[in-house]
């Protein structure tokens, strides 16, 4: 009997993806008929490159070995597919593409003999499916083959034409039954989000199409944790109620997502967290504008800005204005537990990216993962195209891993600059932010015509279409880490120690002798004056003079 390892190891390297972001535009809620998803992988420790498989055929009796996740250990093997498509990302060259999050639920239902964990599941299910509906199909069916090993997970899986979130929790180890799930259809026209949160409720009530396993609310019966009508039964109530900090750290982020393209005033007490009795959340929600590409990544470059939540005018924001805050997110102080905000832009995130899917297109050009291998905000979303089949150097680094420094690897040298701007945000941030926006308008331009001239190609030489689209992405992939190298160096040079050097159109100014022109020294931004003196009092308060 053959065996199989598909090694992921080859292409990912593993960390803990445990608090992740998911927003989800459908195509009738977009400017031009796109359907956006969005992905971050956020935990400390978590180092991946842009992962890859290749599209292939196999024989009968091959095996596929399930590494895990988060661990890289071995769960054993599963049959494989007789054929498996090309994965670029989080995306396939059916323009399929399937993020996560998660939010753990009840303790007692993780299956801990279960082989296959979540992060397999969704690899799996975009090598095995050309449609959103088959990946749903694809990934239930084996679970509950083979058995769920992970806690509580969020799916969003998407195609060109609609976007389900799929919820999944395993049975605990019984013997008869080996996972409970639910999958809802976000109508077309509106927008939807997870956050680290089960976000499906009473799902009998949603005019959309919902789809279950048999076992999803007799499970719930047989545990004694509900005893209603099944019209009544809740999803997340039951199995992953939310809590303080399931609100507050996790939904609040999806409010926000919704709050720029709706008045969300009326939800904010749940997002607060604090209220017991607040008006729960909408799964989905229809927008008051047609939402673009860039609206997306703005999304998920969000700290709350302009909020209750904002993550701003306090003593963590520090000298500079910084919107970030260090975790864990709670923290004892006095014998009293404190928290700080869990925005979707959070410094921990591996790699972030908004999936665009086009069904007008041909398939092979429709589909774009636009990837940062950092977090959203501090770095680029490169253009990649679903078809591609190679990856540039830095999105694929030999000996780059999360404790192996290579000025070669994106996600180092974005972690690099981002690690610089971050105590001296309001400082340093915008020569990181001009040097970002040039590159994604530059892509935004180049955008109509690179794909007008692929389907020139398409239409007589699809493999040279593929190869055009491919060699684009890598052109762009390396010149980003080129951009992003050459604004370490001037980020160290301009704002060292703490001060400021002059400079104009890219060059540091020198004195008619040569030497460089004295250094301005600014201070702390006027927020954080505000803060030290109304914290302090008269403490630093200069007598004056008689």
């Amino acid at each position: 009997m053959k065996k199989l390892l598909l090694a992921v190891m080859l292409v990912c390297s593993f960390g803990t993806a445990k608090a992740c972001t998911n927003f989800i535009a459908t195509k009738g809620a977009t400017t031009d008929g796109s359907v956006y998803v969005t992905y971050s992988a956020d935990d400390y420790g978590l180092f991946t490159n842009l992962c890859h498989y290749a599209a292939g055929k196999h024989a009968k009796g091959t095996k596929r070995e399930i590494i895990d996740y988060d661990s890289g250990e071995s769960h054993g093997f599963i049959d494989e597919a007789a054929e498996t498509y090309n994965v670029i990302g989080n995306i396939n060259e059916y323009q399929v593409s399937i993020g996560e999050t998660t939010y753990g639920g009840r303790d007692e239902m993780v299956d801990p003999n279960g082989k296959i964990d979540y992060g397999s599941l969704m690899y799996l299910g975009l090598q095995r499916s050309k449609t959103a509906r088959e990946a749903i199909k694809v990934m239930t069916e084996l679970v509950d083959k083979y058995g769920y090993q992970s806690s509580g997970e969020s799916f969003t899986i998407a195609d060109p034409n609609e976007v389900w979130i799929l919820e999944m929790m395993g049975c605990g180890g019984d013997k008869k039954q080996k996972v409970v799930w639910v999958a809802v259809r976000i109508p077309d026209g509106m927008i939807s989000g997870h956050a680290n949160q089960a976000r499906i409720g009473q799902f009998s009530t949603y005019n959309t199409e919902v789809i279950t396993s048999k076992n999803c609310i007799k499970f719930a019966r047989e545990k004694g944790w509900f005893t209603g009508k099944d019209k009544d039964f809740n999803w997340k109530m039951v199995y992953a109620t939310p809590d303080f900090g399931g609100r507050r750290y996790c939904d609040a982020r999806v409010w926000s997502f919704f709050n720029h393209f709706c008045d969300m005033s009326e939800y904010l007490p749940w997002a607060m967290g604090k209220d017991k009795n607040a008006k729960d959340m909408p799964l989905w929600i229809k927008p008051n504008k047609q939402i673009t590409l860039e609206d997306m990544k703005m999304s998920m470059r969000d700290h709350y800005e302009g909020t209750a939540l904002s993550t701003l005018n306090d003593c963590g924001q520090g000298s500079w204005n910084m919107p970030y805050r260090p975790t864990p997110l709670e923290f004892e102080y006095n014998g009293k537990k404190y928290f700080t905000e869990r925005p979707a832009s959070t410094q921990q995130s591996a790699f972030s990216y908004v999936c665009q899917l086009r069904g007008w297109l041909p398939r092979e050009i429709g589909g774009i993962i636009w990837f940062a291998n950092d977090e959203g905000n501090t770095t680029v979303y490169v253009p990649i195209y679903c078809s591609n089949t190679e990856r540039a150097e830095c999105f694929n680094t030999p000996g780059a891993d999360a404790v192996t420094f290579s000025d070669k690897n994106a996600f180092w040298v974005c972690n690099w600059v981002a690690n610089m701007v971050y105590p001296r945000y309001s400082q340093m941030f915008p020569s990181l932010k001009a040097v970002r926006d040039r590159l994604e308008n530059e892509y935004k331009t180049n955008q109509p015509q690179i794909e007008a001239k692929a389907q020139e190609l398409y239409a007589t030489d699809k493999a040279a279409a593929i190869k055009f689209l491919n060699d684009y992405s890598v052109q762009k992939s390396n010149e980003m880490l080129a951009e992003w190298k050459q604004l370490a160096t001037y980020l160290i040079v301009k704002f060292n120690d703490m001060a400021i050097k002059p400079d104009k159109d890219g060059k540091f100014l020198r004195t008619e002798s040569g030497f460089a022109v004295r250094p301005e020294r600014p201070g702390m931004s006027q927020e954080a004056r505000k803060v030290l003196v109304e914290t302090t009092g008269d403490k630093f308060e200069v007598p004056t003079q008689k």
